[in-house]
Formats: structure tokens, C-alpha cells, sequence
């Protein structure tokens, strides 16, 4: 896999949603990412193709019906190499992101699954 050539905020900004998405075992496309981070379309589209040349995510078109009334939109989603990567650079350089590890213990989530009778 290639290494991301350039790491901006809207890249890390466009990771952290694509990663989001993956741990919900969705897809999700450009104009959601747009709306997510606040960043304008030129802007995530091209941290998606910064994105996709480095194999971190894929890309494809989706399937629409006939009667559909839009365009179809292309879903994205990190590669089995990507969303490790992801994690780790985001870790690296954002360590108070919303995006926690997929694994291991996180005692605040324990703590409030224990306040809210969960067990």
C-alpha cells in the first residue's frame, strides 16, 4: 500500500468519518462526508482521491433503480489496510479525537454502562 503523500485537517476530518463508517459496517458517500465535516465538496473529494491512490479506501458506484430521481452516488469505504492505518495516524495526530480504539478497554464507557444499568 502507498503512504499518503500529504496529511491535512480535511484528510484527518474525512478519516475520521470514512472510519466511523467502517465500524458501523457502512458505506458512505462524498456529499455525506461533506455534510459530516463541514468541508466543501472540491476539498473532500480530493482527500478522497489522496484516499483512494493510496489504497486506504475504495470506491464504487451504486447500484440505482430505473425510477430513481438522482444521479447515483459513489460509496466509499476503507480497505482492509486503510481503516488500521486510519486509526493509527489518527491516534497519532489527533489523540483526543471521537474515534476510539475498536479494541481493548475503555473504562468511561464502562462506567457509564454501569450508571445506566448495563451490563
Amino acid at each position: 500500500m502507498a503512504g499518503l503523500q500529504r496529511i491535512t485537517q480535511p484528510t484527518l476530518d474525512v478519516l475520521e468519518v470514512l472510519l466511523r463508517a467502517h465500524r458501523g459496517g457502512e458505506k458512505i458517500h462524498g456529499w455525506a462526508i461533506a455534510k459530516e465535516t463541514k468541508r466543501s465538496g472540491p476539498t473532500v473529494y480530493n482527500a478522497l482521491d489522496r484516499l483512494e491512490d493510496a489504497g486506504w479506501i475504495t470506491g464504487e458506484w451504486e447500484e440505482l433503480q430505473s425510477d430513481a430521481n438522482r444521479p447515483r452516488r459513489r460509496l466509499y469505504r476503507l480497505t482492509g489496510e486503510g481503516a488500521p492505518a486510519a486509526q493509527a495516524l489518527l491516534a497519532d495526530r489527533r489523540p483526543a479525537s471521537k474515534v476510539r480504539p475498536a479494541f481493548g478497554f475503555s473504562p468511561l464507557v464502562h462506567i457509564r454502562a454501569l450508571l445506566a444499568g448495563e451490563q
